[in-house]
């Protein structure tokens, strides 16, 4: 069997054009296991976040498989959406997923989000029969490989998530946020980061609301915060300072019209946004507002890359080390 791997990212594709590759967090899985029924494709994973969609696969042949997968996302994607995919096989492919798991492929060096959303897309896969022996040991052995990059060099210290960065820049923007009102839109893991470091740093006041409102009423208790129904949230755009918007809609959840409705009431006062969901949760044409501070999730990636100057040093380590492991 034969290692391929085939996908896009931050670097190689557009939000607009990775929104469209997006598969759904809970269906990882089912598409890991549709990837198998494919001619020459014995196992699969599927992962998909924010910033990424990538397909690993063993094949008895890496080209033919390769040639297999990309008729198969063809089928479902325009001819330019399909540029954007870049392809790996054999040793290639075993080391960029070692540089992934590690954080050293993130908008946001070192950032720990990626190792468990790896884990997540192999145990789906895993858990629907789609891996056998060759993408079973090739992904408990990039874990191992993760653990120790972190156990071993400071590539995590500092801004290692996106979340983080997002608040770093709240900060710089505002002054601090002492005294400031955050509503957070989705309740998912990067909702409850962002939220909670937004309170360590300042912010007295937080809103949560969530489709399902039970889990905007768990996040809330668990913050000290207050949820509403989503059907209501909108009433909070008066008095919020910061948005962070992260659901998984494939629809803007917030619209120009609905800041311009309430722009008097704020009394013109800056309203900070920070849409880190793909699709985009928030209307591009929010940032066209004269008081508004619109940031998506390209747009962090100015930050991040600051991280990455300051941590060089700290990739060459890793790089060694993950070659050592890459080694027969």
């Amino acid at each position: 069997m034969e290692l391929v791997c085939l996908g896009l990212n931050h670097e190689t594709a557009p939000v607009e054009v990775r929104e469209h590759f997006a598969v759904a967090a809970d269906a990882l899985g089912e598409k890991a296991r549709e990837i198998i029924e494919l001619s020459t494709i014995a196992e699969s994973v599927v992962l998909s976040t924010c910033n990424r969609m990538e397909i690993y696969v063993a094949a008895e042949h890496a080209d033919y498989g390769a040639k297999i997968l990309n008729e198969h996302l063809a089928s479902s994607h325009s001819e330019v959406a399909m540029e954007h995919l870049y392809q790996k096989t054999g040793d290639e492919a075993k080391l960029h997923l070692f540089r992934l798991v590690c954080g050293l492929d993130s908008m946001v060096l070192g950032e720990t989000e990626i190792f468990g959303q790896v884990k997540q897309a192999y145990q789906q896969a895993l858990a629907s029969g789609a891996t056998k022996g060759v993408l079973n040991k090739l992904f408990q052995k990039s874990f191992s490989v993760g653990k120790r990059i972190r156990t071993h060099t400071s590539i995590q210290k500092g801004q290692t998530s996106v979340g983080s960065v997002a608040v770093d820049l709240a900060a710089k923007i505002f002054g601090n946020l002492k005294g400031s009102h955050v509503m957070v839109i989705g309740a998912g893991e990067m909702s409850r980061q962002v939220a909670r470091s937004m309170l360590s740093r300042g912010a007295t006041d937080l809103t949560v609301t969530n489709r399902t409102n039970q889990r905007a009423v768990e996040l809330a208790e668990e913050l000290g915060g207050e949820a509403v129904p989503f059907d209501c949230w909108e009433g909070t755009l008066a008095t919020a300072d910061v948005i962070v918007s992260s659901t998984g809609a494939s629809e803007p959840v917030l619209t120009a019209s609905q800041i311009e409705a309430v722009r008097r009431k704020r009394k013109y006062r800056p309203l900070f946004l920070i849409d880190i969901a793909v699709p985009r949760d928030i209307e591009a044409a929010v940032g066209e507002i004269d008081e508004v501070y619109l940031y998506d999730i390209d747009k962090l990636q100015q930050l991040a890359s600051e991280a990455r100057e300051s941590r060089a040093q700290q990739v060459r380590i890793c790089e060694e080390m993950i070659q050592e492991e890459i080694k027969p």
